[in-house]
């Protein structure tokens, strides 16, 4: 279900994108037509993917891709169906040619079409309280209850018995059934990605949605972005605490438990039954494994395995680490 909402052209020419990241293009076939752009693990045929790290080695060797932007000392971890367009700044590149398929992914101000609830066709269907907007391409099932003060912005599906708190905002979102979202959260809107170049900040696309599972809690002041190049996604029962922060691409498996104040950041993958205690920080496109106990307070910055309890910064063992701190 990756970027149902967004405006996109419908192929954009390879050569145009040679144009446009500045390469030559003298013996590229005009007539080749580039679909779509997506991460390597989403990409099909005449598609345009990104390798930028070998960290995602593995993927590579099995995108669908036909073409890749990459360097030259990743270029070889690519499959014969997949043709690497060498560059240096493989990121950047990404994101400009990602802004070509889908012009209005940069930018997020509020959505200016919402409607008061009582204005649409929803009003009958739920129970709500005072102020409550709602924008273009909603749907909330049956049985849900909404806050004072929320705002249902554009792009957003509410699955049945889902209770939404005051002072939200939610868009780009699907939410599946009896998921309780409490006060002040923000969710679905474009996550903290930029590059800077030249003096200035050059915007990365937001074209993935927010993806909450069955049975989820997420806690008061809660912010969840909507995905760059793939989706944000809370697996089923999953209980957020309050003021916690999850970014862009992140995913977190079933039955995971993360107390206040946690940051996770872009693209880490967490897997099932997790606990992750309060004021924890997860770095960017880490792995953490099934059954994984965080505490409190930790600085995880690698990936940790199945059935590993860590602690401290940087987080590691917590055998290890209290018997390092207790001599």
């Amino acid at each position: 279900m990756s970027n149902p909402f967004f405006l996109k052209k419908n192929h954009i020419s390879l050569k145009e994108i040679f144009d446009l990241l500045k390469m030559d293009s003298n013996s590229i076939d005009k007539d080749i037509k580039i679909n779509d752009i997506k991460d390597l693990i989403n990409a099909e045929k005449n598609f345009i993917t990104f390798l930028h790290s070998k960290k995602y080695s593995e993927a590579a060797k099995s995108t669908k891709a036909s073409y890749c932007l990459t360097t030259k000392n990743l270029k070889d971890y690519l499959p014969t169906n997949c043709k690497p367009i060498i560059i240096k700044d493989v990121l950047l590149a990404t994101s400009l040619i990602t802004q070509k398929f889908y012009p209005n992914s940069i930018e997020d101000v509020f959505d200016v079409e919402v409607k008061k609830i009582e204005e649409v066709n929803l009003k009958n269907k739920v129970i709500y309280g005072k102020n409550v907007l709602v924008g273009e391409n909603v749907d909330i099932g049956s049985g849900c209850l909404i806050g004072h003060n929320t705002i249902i912005e554009k792009n957003v599906k509410i699955g049945n018995n889902c209770k939404i708190g005051s002072n939200t905002v939610i868009r780009n979102s699907f939410i599946k059934d009896n998921v309780s979202i409490l006060d002040n959260c923000v969710i679905g809107k474009k996550g903290f990605g930029f590059f800077p170049k030249n003096s200035k900040n050059i915007r990365y696309p937001h074209i993935g949605i927010v993806i909450i599972n069955e049975n989820c809690e997420i806690g008061c002041g809660a912010t969840i972005d909507r995905g760059s190049m793939s989706n944000t996604e809370i697996g089923k029962n999953t209980f957020l605490d309050n003021q916690v922060h999850i970014a862009h691409n992140v995913k977190i498996g079933e039955n995971t438990i993360i107390a206040g104040q946690v940051g996770i950041a872009g693209s880490s993958m967490i897997g099932k039954n997790v606990r992750i205690g309060g004021q924890a920080g997860i770095s960017g496109h880490l792995k953490i494994g099934d059954n994984v106990d965080i505490a409190g307070g930790s600085g995880v910055i690698k990936d940790i395995p199945n059935n590993t309890k860590v602690m401290g910064y940087p987080a590691k063992n917590i055998r290890e680490f209290l018997r390092e701190n207790n001599q």
